[in-house]
C-alpha cells in the first residue's frame, strides 16, 4: 500500500469539497433533475432522449457517435428519439406489453441502442447478448429468462439454439431475410414505418424492470441475472455529474465496450444521455492508433477507460500519443479491475492526465467508489464513496474491522441504482443481505486512515498464507513488477488432497520467451518480493489471456479450464 499522494487535478470539478458534498447530499435532491419530479411521469428514455429532443438548445445536438470499421452513424437527439419510437412502434403492433423481455443478439451496431431504448420505451426488459456468446450460454440465458422477441442478424441466427427457441414468438432480422429457420422471422428494415408525430412512450413506475445482464462474481456459477429498474437513472445521472464530472459541452468516450457490459449500458449510453451531452462509441477492435485517433477525432473531453487499455497503450511505446491532438482531454477514469501504480504514473506522465480508478460491480448499478477530480489521489487506491453511499469494511460475523484489517466490502442499501431482483432467484439475492441492514459485494478491501479503500480480492478467492489472507490480486500485483511479466491473471484453486494453492497464467513481454527456466525465475521472484510461503504452484505461459471486452481478466474460464469444464468461446471476447 503507497503512502503516495497527488494533489487533485482539478479542484474546480463539479463535486468540490469531498467533505462537504457527502454533509450535503441528498439523493431526493437528485431526483429534482427529473422531469418526473413534478409531472409524476415516470421513463427513463423520455429522460434521457425525449426530453432533449422537444428543447430547441438540444433537439440538433449530437447523441451518439457511433463508428466502426471506417464507418461513421451519428444521431442527433431529435434523430433518436424518432428512430427508437419507429423500433418502439413496431414493438406496440405485434403487442408486446410492459414486463415482456426481449433479447438482443448482435454485433456491436447502432441497431442495439436503437432497440434497446425502444425496449425501454415501452417497459419491456431487455438483455443485450454478445455476439460472441456460445451455444450453451445463449440456451441457457434464453431458457432463464423466456424473451419474447429476439433481436438479431441474419448471420446470427444458425447460432440460436431451436429447442430453446420455442418461446420466442418473434425473431426480428437487422439485416435482409435469413434462412426461415423460425416461422416468425420480421425484416426490421421492411416493417418500420413513417416516424411517429410524438415519441411513443408507455409511463411506469421506478421499480420496473430496465435491463437484465448475466454476470458472475468471483468464483460464483451459474450466472446470475442481474436485473436493474428505471429508477436507477438517478445513481446514473448523479455519478456521471460528480465522478465522471460531466458539463454541458462534455464529449465522453466509455470504450469499455457494449452494452452487454454493465459499463457499456450505463456509462456508454444512459449516464451521458441523461445530461444530454454526447457519447462516443468505437466499435473497432482496440489498436493504439484507433484509440489516439478516436480521441483526437471526436476532440473527448471525458475518456472512461480500463487499466488493461492503459496496460496496452503503454506497450505500445510513450511515443505515440505525441503524434496525436489530446488536447480536449480533461478527465480521464478507469474500472474493471484495479489501476496499478505503475499504470497511473506512466498515464500521467505520458498523457498529461491523472486516471482516477472507480470501482463497482453490475449488482450495484453505478460507481460506488472513486478518486474524484477535485479530491487526493492514493495511487493503488479504489478512491472513496461515493456521496449518498455508506460504506463499511466488514467481518465474517458482519461487524466493522479496524483499519489496514482485510474485510468485505459492504454497502448501506438502497441507493437508487442497486439491483432490484436476480432473476428467478431469490434466494442467491438475499444472501446479498445475509448481514443485517449491510449489501455484501463478495469484494476483500482494506480502508486507511483517510477513508481510503483498496482492492485484496474476491472473498471465495483467499488463501491463508501464514497468519494472513491472500488474494489473486495481491500475487499479481507482485508478478507485475517482474521485467519479463506484460500482464498475469492469478486464480486458487484445491489439490486433490484438500490443499489449496495459487496458480499464476502469465503473458510475457516481447523480447523473453517461456521456458522453465524463466517459470521457476518468476516463481523465486513473487516468493523474494512476498513470501517465502506463498503457495504458487505453476506459472503458465499464454500467448493471450482470457478477457472480456472491459479488459477484466475472466478467471472463472481459466478455473473452468483447470477443471477440465466447458468454459465457452472466448476466442473473441476481449476483442
Amino acid at each position: 500500500m503507497l503512502r503516495a499522494k497527488i494533489a487533485p487535478e482539478n479542484p474546480d470539478a463539479n463535486l468540490g469539497s469531498y467533505t462537504e458534498a457527502c454533509k450535503n447530499f441528498s439523493w431526493v435532491q437528485e431526483e429534482k433533475e427529473f422531469t418526473w419530479s413534478t409531472t409524476g411521469k415516470l421513463n427513463i428514455v423520455h429522460e434521457a432522449v425525449d426530453r432533449w429532443a422537444m428543447a430547441e438548445t438540444h433537439r440538433n445536438r449530437k447523441a451518439l457517435i457511433f463508428e466502426k470499421a471506417g464507418r461513421v452513424k451519428e444521431f442527433t437527439y431529435a434523430e433518436l428519439s424518432e428512430v427508437s419510437s419507429q423500433w418502439a412502434a413496431l414493438f406496440l403492433e405485434l403487442g408486446f406489453k410492459a414486463g415482456d423481455r426481449v433479447f438482443i443478439f448482435l454485433p456491436l451496431c447502432s441497431e442495439v441502442y436503437c432497440a434497446l431504448l425502444a425496449c425501454a420505451r415501452l417497459g419491456i426488459l431487455v438483455c443485450v447478448l454478445f455476439s460472441t456468446s456460445s451455444f450453451d450460454e445463449i440456451d441457457a440465458r434464453i431458457r432463464s429468462a423466456r424473451p419474447r422477441g429476439l433481436v438479431t442478424h441474419p448471420d446470427l441466427v444458425e447460432r440460436l439454439p431451436l429447442q430453446a427457441m420455442t418461446c420466442v414468438e418473434h425473431v426480428f432480422l437487422t439485416g435482409p431475410a435469413g434462412l426461415d429457420l423460425f416461422p416468425s422471422e420480421i425484416v426490421v428494415q421492411d416493417r418500420l414505418g413513417k416516424p411517429p408525430e410524438a415519441p411513443i412512450i408507455r409511463w411506469v413506475t421506478g421499480d420496473t424492470p430496465l435491463f437484465l445482464i448475466y454476470t458472475t462474481s468471483g468464483t460464483e456459477w451459474p450466472p446470475k441475472g442481474v436485473v436493474h429498474a428505471h429508477k436507477a437513472m438517478v445513481g446514473h445521472r448523479a455519478t456521471a455529474k460528480y465522478v465522471l464530472d460531466i458539463r454541458d459541452d462534455t464529449i465522453l468516450w466509455t470504450d469499455s465496450g457494449e452494452p452487454g457490459w454493465v459499463t457499456g449500458i450505463v456509462y456508454g449510453l444512459f449516464a451521458p444521455l441523461l445530461h444530454g451531452i454526447t457519447s462516443v462509441i468505437q466499435g473497432d477492435q482496440f489498436s493504439a492508433s484507433t484509440w489516439y485517433r478516436t480521441l483526437e477525432r471526436y476532440k473527448v473531453s471525458v475518456w472512461y477507460t480500463t487499466p488493461r487499455t492503459i496496460s496496452r497503450l503503454m506497450e505500445a511505446g510513450d511515443d505515440v500519443p505525441a503524434r496525436y491532438d489530446l488536447s480536449n482531454l480533461r478527465h480521464i477514469a478507469t474500472v474493471g479491475e484495479v489501476l496499478s501504480p505503475e499504470l497511473f504514473y506512466w498515464a500521467r506522465h505520458t498523457l498529461k492526465r491523472s486516471p482516477h480508478d472507480t470501482w463497482w460491480m453490475t449488482e450495484t448499478g453505478m460507481i460506488c467508489i472513486a478518486n474524484f477530480p477535485s479530491m487526493t489521489i492514493k495511487p493503488g487506491s479504489m478512491g472513496k464513496p461515493v456521496p449518498g453511499i455508506e460504506a463499511a469494511v466488514l467481518s465474517d460475523e458482519g461487524e466493522p474491522v479496524s483499519e489496514y484489517t482485510m474485510g468485505e466490502l459492504a454497502l448501506r442499501p438502497d441507493w437508487p441504482s442497486m439491483m432490484s431482483a436476480l432473476w428467478n432467484d431469490e434466494e442467491r439475492y438475499r444472501r446479498h443481505f445475509r448481514h443485517e441492514g449491510w449489501f455484501l459485494t463478495g469484494d476483500m478491501v482494506t480502508q486507511d486512515e483517510d477513508g481510503y479503500y483498496y482492492y485484496d480480492g474476491r472473498n471465495d478467492d483467499l488463501i491463508k498464507v501464514g497468519m494472513r489472507d491472500t488474494g489473486p490480486y495481491e500475487v499479481e500485483q507482485i508478478l507485475g513488477l517482474h521485467q519479463a511479466v506484460a500482464e498475469s491473471a492469478v486464480i486458487s484453486a484445491r489439490a486433490p488432497d484438500g490443499r489449496t494453492y495459487f496458480r499464476a497464467f502469465v503473458r510475457v513481454k516481447d523480447g523473453f520467451t517461456p521456458s522453465k527456466r524463466l517459470n521457476l525465475e518468476i516463481r523465486n521472484f513473487v516468493r523474494a518480493n512476498f513470501t517465502p510461503e506463498i503457495p504458487l504452484s505453476e506459472i503458465v505461459f499464454m500467448e493471450k489471456l482470457p478477457r472480456t471486452r472491459s479488459g477484466v481478466p475472466l478467471r472463472n474460464v481459466l478455473i473452468a479450464q483447470e477443471l477440465g469444464l466447458p468454459s465457452g468461446d472466448v476466442s473473441q471476447l476481449s476483442e
